[in-house]
């Protein structure tokens, strides 16, 4: 709990740089609504709750994902980086060309801008995250081939 705090702190102070006073903006549950995760970017079941789009202030986009089971993303790169919060159960998270590795709910994950990775749910378990994407040159995410049930079943 104290990770994820420190997390939303960050995420606070990212876009606290030059930023004059406003009101406060609150997005209601649901405005947004969810969508199952486009079978071109995930593997499995997932559903996809974008929370709010990037603004000039956060540079941003924030989303959660709740992984069934068996269920992953495709390979893909971020032009700025990446930041996961795994809100429940357990998952998989993997850089390529190094083992996977298990996270669990409390996680914050920092994924470099650039690195090739995945992640998802574990084989037996559900895993939800709030997925951070930093934005550059106005793309936050490029996709890439899905992860094969071999590769996805692998420890290495």
């Amino acid at each position: 709990m104290k990770k994820t705090l420190a997390a939303i702190s960050l995420f606070a102070l990212l876009g606290a740089g030059t930023v004059h006073a406003q009101n406060i903006q609150i997005t209601p549950n649901g405005t947004n609504p969810s969508s199952i995760g486009d079978k071109k970017y995930f593997s499995g079941h997932a559903v996809v709750d974008p929370l709010f789009p990037a603004t000039a202030e956060s540079h941003a986009t924030f989303g959660e994902v709740i992984f069934a089971p068996g269920a992953r993303t495709a390979w893909h790169t971020h032009p700025a980086g990446q930041m996961l919060i795994v809100t429940g159960g357990q998952g998989w998270v993997q850089q390529e060309g190094q083992a996977r590795r298990v996270i669990n709910s409390g996680d914050v994950v920092w994924i470099p801008a650039g690195v090739k990775h995945w992640h998802g749910a574990t084989d037996k378990t559900g895993m939800s995250h709030i997925a951070v994407s930093y934005m550059k040159d106005g793309s936050n995410v490029t996709w890439q081939e899905l992860v094969s049930d071999k590769d996805y079943s692998e420890k290495k």
